[in-house]
């Protein structure tokens, strides 16, 4: 038999090991306790609870800023450049090669964007059963459409 344990039989004709096997608890219960616990205003008195966010907020890191300006840069300067100082005959190839890198790093930098929840003005939050209103989308695709006819015509005028 182990150390520390008692035969069940013996448990009911010794009243020296009754008396030591009582409950862990005080036998009455002292004011201003339940047996839930005490309530909110109890244990705050200082007023209403404050909710606050404990997750940090999501923004874009620097390290996935510094390649989309970089490239915007790069872009930007590639298509003004042969634009406002004609290059010869690769002026042409030059900015449209300067527009789709430009056009590519705002792509990018959207979708960076949408990553940490950020959307375009008008358009309802990712994830939301909000549909986006149709005139909104139309207004944006408009003028993506005139920036790109404008480039275009641009850069073919070069010729």
């Amino acid at each position: 038999m182990p150390k520390g344990s008692v035969p069940e039989g013996r448990l009911a004709e010794d009243p020296l090991i009754e008396a030591r096997l009582t409950d862990d608890g005080p036998d009455e219960i002292p004011d201003g306790v339940t047996a839930d616990g005490p309530e909110p205003e109890e244990m705050y008195p200082g007023g209403p609870e404050v909710e606050v966010e404990l997750r940090p907020q999501r923004r874009l890191r620097i390290w996935q800023l510094a390649p989309i300006v970089g490239l915007s840069a790069v872009g930007s300067l590639m298509f003004a450049f042969p634009l406002a100082f004609d290059f010869g005959d690769s002026a042409a190839v030059i900015a449209m090669l300067g527009l789709l890198i430009c056009s590519c790093a705002a792509g990018w930098g959207m979708m960076a964007a949408r990553k940490v929840g950020n959307t375009w003005p008008g358009l309802p939050p990712r994830g939301s059963a909000r549909r986006p209103d149709w005139r909104v989308v139309l207004g944006y695709a408009l003028l993506v459409a005139v920036v790109v006819i404008l480039a275009v015509w641009r850069v073919a005028r070069l010729r």
